[in-house]
């Protein structure tokens, strides 16, 4: 890439970055979260929101209106008085795509014995943290503790599959990505709750509308979606903010999504 391509490409990336504001934040999962104020419920929605984020938009936003509403928009106190038993009755209907009322019961579940510790989902991550490593070794390690905490280390659904991937396995874990965003990276998008993570190691949350523009961009030569391409995407987007590369998602996502001109 030349320098003059490279920089009208910088230029271009930095005013769609500061377009994409707070205002136009919607549709987009990331605006559950932002109707909490306490960070464990922030947590909580964001987490669930980026997990069910996959699928048609307005599915998506669908799903996390109800889901949010069966929390009685109280994820925290929700999770710590959940009962499993009482969830056959609550999730009986309710599914999204891959996964089925049996999976988001085991998620549920997995979820009620972390906060009914008084443990969180950053504590579960930063166990697995190593700040001499990448994000990738993280992820995986995450993922295999989630599947055991949900309890299906012996039968493991294609559903529990797809909420917990793992990068060593090629998986792009876009939906990881876009929760480690909203927690580390601090804005008026994100939140900033993370702050033993620096935003230099995130990975850019990679989808089909984001692997699109990325190749029109010439910031990707692969074809197919997996982790190995945002890893590309990202170390060419350290190259416009080594700090903070990640910062264009929400943006090149949003071009994506509206099927706007880059």
């Amino acid at each position: 890439m030349s320098y003059s391509v490279k920089k009208k490409l910088f230029t271009k990336l930095e005013q769609h970055h500061k377009y994409f504001d707070r205002s136009k934040i919607s549709p987009d999962p990331l605006e559950f979260p932002h109707k909490f104020t306490n960070p464990v419920d922030i947590e909580i929605s964001a987490f669930l929101s980026a997990t069910f984020a996959y699928g048609n938009i307005r599915q998506i936003m669908n799903t996390l209106n109800k889901l949010h509403s069966i929390m009685e928009w109280q994820p925290n106190k929700f999770l710590i008085n959940y009962k499993h038993v009482r969830s056959k009755n609550i999730f009986k209907d309710f599914k999204h795509r891959f996964f089925s009322s049996s999976d988001i019961e085991r998620l549920f579940l997995g979820l009620h014995k972390i906060y009914k510790s008084g443990n969180s989902i950053k504590k579960i991550f930063l166990s697995g943290y190593n700040e001499n490593h990448n994000l990738k070794k993280t992820i995986s390690v995450f993922s295999q503790n989630m599947i055991t905490l949900v309890g299906a280390t012996k039968d493991v659904s294609h559903g529990i599959k797809f909420m917990f991937p793992d990068p060593e396995k090629g998986s792009a874990c876009k939906r990881t990505n876009l929760f480690l965003r909203w927690m580390v990276r601090n804005d008026e998008l994100d939140f900033g709750l993370w702050n033993e993570i620096p935003t230099s190691v995130l990975i850019i949350p990679v989808d089909v509308h984001v692997a699109r523009i990325c190749r029109q961009l010439k910031l990707t030569s692969l074809k197919n979606v997996s982790w190995k391409m945002a890893e590309e995407i990202t170390g060419n987007l350290r190259k416009f903010d080594p700090i903070d590369p990640v910062k264009y998602d929400f943006a090149i996502c949003h071009i994506g999504m509206r099927k706007m001109i880059f």
